[in-house]
């Protein structure tokens, strides 16, 4: 996959899902059907291309490599870790003929905690906002990072 901008990755990202859950996911129990795929964030941190990726059965961080990437010629299921300024983080590393290489740290599987997608997009964003936060509040956990819960009581 060529990676141009963060809207070609994007509307990419989305094709490819969109096409899985047609294919391989649509009648499967962990599918909330009140949500849709969408693709958020898909910046450049440092190497990588980092955003997250909402399907009606998971969200996950993302990672998609930049030509700079040293992680993008390991094979699919190796564990990498990348520091952010929230923490390290473990994600494995996947492929698909459309994307080629990415690599994924899960934030919530299956997805029935979101009423709608306007919910899980809000996580996401609040989870995107946190994990490049440059000052991380002491004591939070990375569950109150996944919920949003930075700065709401904790320090």
């Amino acid at each position: 996959m060529i990676r141009q901008n963060s809207e070609h990755i994007r509307h990419t990202l989305e094709a490819a899902f969109n096409e899985i859950l047609d294919k391989r996911m649509r009648d499967m129990p962990v599918v909330n059907t009140a949500l849709s795929v969408q693709a958020i964030g898909f910046n450049r941190v440092n190497e990588d291309w980092l955003g997250i990726l909402i399907t009606p059965w998971f969200m996950n961080l993302m990672l998609l490599p930049g030509p700079d990437s040293a992680w993008n010629m390991q094979q699919p299921g190796t564990k990498i870790e990348k520091r952010y300024p929230y923490g390290v983080f473990e994600f494995t590393l996947g492929s698909e003929p459309q994307l080629g290489s990415y690599a994924l740290c899960s934030l919530f599987s299956p997805m029935f905690q979101f009423e709608n997608q306007a919910a899980a997009l809000a996580a996401a964003q609040a989870a995107l906002q946190g994990l490049l936060a440059e000052v991380a509040p002491r004591g939070v956990s990375r569950r109150d990072l996944l919920r949003g819960s930075l700065g709401k009581g904790k320090a």
